[in-house]
């Protein structure tokens, strides 16, 4: 099989690397991709050489967990799955792989296209954003960020009941974010914004940012622009690849005098909702984006920018580093 190797900064390769999809195990599955998105906000820190995620695998590594493929053999004890179904999964940018029938792998609907599924993995975790931060209907929620996930947030806030405004730094992304749900959208940069923001909601300011975006900057902005006794739900990385802090996180500005909550978005729902943990896996919010996608209210695939071979991916990578803002939703074709 093929697979995308990072072996440094800026240094990706296809390499061809054997597996048995002859001999497979009761529980086993084999999985042929046809597409993976491109996560383009973390894969991008890897590409450029920022400090790694923790548990992160170092260089040489893998890169991107957003798979969509068609199963093409199944062990004697697999029930979930039979030849033939399109399924999304975790796994990285590789042309086939073989799973166990007990991983975080989904089915995919027949109503719902290729094109969309494949991003359903990363809008569940823009959908956790919400739960974890105990989002309720009616709620007013800024997302501070316009990649991948912050347009799923966008997107899944306005299915959820939000009025969702949408912060970025570019013209075209705040046009796409309209076009997905976004009641209002502001450069986040505008000199005015707090001002704009009590304007939009009526002076009753913003319940819930959702921020994306990594640096320093953008933090900064979200614990600003919240309101008192506010949250700010990070499915971010701050920092990540910058330099020294020149300002303090938890000055006593916010954390004192406004009471904001900060909510680290990592994937896990832990204990926060005990007995009800299942409701809020990466599985069950995978599928109910696929649900939303299956009725037709929820499009990743209006957002893709670029349809490439995987054969070219370094290009895209590349067009990345440069942080092109015409880019957005870039899908890999391996068939």
């Amino acid at each position: 099989m093929k697979i995308a190797i990072l072996y440094g900064p800026r240094d990706l390769r296809i390499e061809e690397k054997f597996i048995d999809t002859d001999n497979l195990e009761d529980d086993q599955i084999w999985v042929e991709t046809l597409l993976t998105a491109f996560k383009t906000g973390t894969d991008r820190g890897n590409y450029e050489g920022a400090e790694p995620v923790p548990g992160a695998p170092n260089y040489p590594r893998w890169v991107g967990d957003s798979n969509l493929g068609v199963v093409r053999g199944v062990g004697r004890s697999v029930k979930k799955f039979k030849v033939g179904d399109r399924i999304v999964s975790r796994y990285p940018h590789q042309s086939e792989y073989v799973a166990r029938q007990s991983e975080c792998l989904v089915l995919v609907p027949n109503e719902v296209k290729s094109e969309d599924a494949v991003f359903s993995h990363l809008y569940a975790l823009s959908a956790l954003c919400f739960h974890k931060a105990r989002f309720v209907p009616g709620e007013t929620v800024a997302v501070l960020g316009l990649g991948v996930i912050g347009m799923g947030a966008v997107a899944v806030g306005r299915q959820y009941g939000a009025k969702v405004i949408a912060l970025g730094n570019s013209e075209i992304r705040l046009e796409m974010a309209l076009s997905v749900g976004a009641h209002t959208s502001l450069m986040s940069d505008d000199e005015n914004i707090k001002q704009k923001i009590k304007e939009t909601t009526g002076s009753c300011g913003i319940d819930l940012v959702v921020l994306t975006a990594n640096p320093w900057q953008a933090y900064g902005k979200a614990v600003d622009i919240i309101r008192t006794d506010g949250r700010v739900a990070i499915v971010a990385l701050p920092g990540r690849g910058e330099g020294r802090l020149d300002f303090n996180p938890l000055d006593m500005r916010w954390f004192y005098s406004k009471g904001i909550s900060l909510i680290a978005v990592n994937g896990r729902v832990g204990n926060m909702f005990p007995g009800n943990e299942d409701l809020y896996s990466g599985e069950s919010l995978c599928k109910q984006m696929l649900g939303y996608m299956a009725q037709g209210s929820l499009s990743p695939s209006s957002l893709i920018s670029h349809r490439m071979i995987y054969s070219d991916m370094g290009q895209a990578y590349e067009m990345a580093y440069r942080r092109e803002k015409n880019m957005l939703n870039v899908i890999f074709d391996w068939n």
